[in-house]
């Protein structure tokens, strides 16, 4: 990151040196259909690209398809299936869950209610389906059919605001909890 200085807590960013948006996320799915039918039919997000691949990867020739659906600025979801059982189970995900692992994605508070009501109409996972309200934004969470967990959030009006008081204190604020201040400094919630 191009900045005057990495310690001063008002460093002034140089945006065009920064990556300019997400391309894609990828993850491995077991079932490219329930994929689908979540992302594009729940979710609304349109199914952009299908690649069926064959290359030779990490040592040997690995045949899978991989799906990318499509985000408002252009960037992607997307889903590698192998067909190898073997290569499914090497490289699927192998971590225990974690609500802290998770994929967060912008939206409008009408694009998000939209989402909302689209989820509570098809029954999808109720139980693992909630609004948190982090004062700052407010957050509607699930997970899709591999498990992973979905943030679809919208920015609380004056969030610009906070967002230039983060930028001013990051580094002393980082510097504070490596201290040991663990009290929290969100005071929007």
């Amino acid at each position: 990151m191009t900045t005057t200085s990495t310690t001063s807590a008002a460093a002034a960013i140089d945006a065009s040196a920064l990556p300019s948006r997400l391309h894609h996320n990828a993850y491995v799915t077991n079932d490219q259909e329930a994929t689908r039918a979540f992302y594009e039919d729940i979710v609304g997000l349109p199914l952009t690209a299908t690649w069926r691949e064959e290359d030779e990867l990490f040592g040997a020739v690995r045949t899978y398809c991989h799906t990318f659906y499509g985000l408002g600025d252009g960037s992607a979801l997307a889903f590698f299936q192998f067909v190898n059982e073997e290569d499914q189970k090497q490289f699927g995900p192998k971590m225990p869950f974690s609500p802290f692992q998770h994929i967060a994605l912008k939206v409008t508070k009408e694009v998000q209610d939209r989402i909302a009501q689209s989820l509570k109409a098809s029954d999808w996972k109720p139980e693992e389906t909630y609004v948190l309200d982090h004062g700052y934004c407010t957050s509607l969470y699930t997970s899709d059919p591999n498990g992973l967990l979905l943030e679809f959030t919208y920015d609380t009006p004056g969030v610009e605001e906070s967002d230039e008081q983060r930028r001013k204190t990051a580094h002393a604020d980082l510097k504070a909890w490596l201290e040991g201040q663990h009290e929290s400094n969100n005071n929007y919630r």
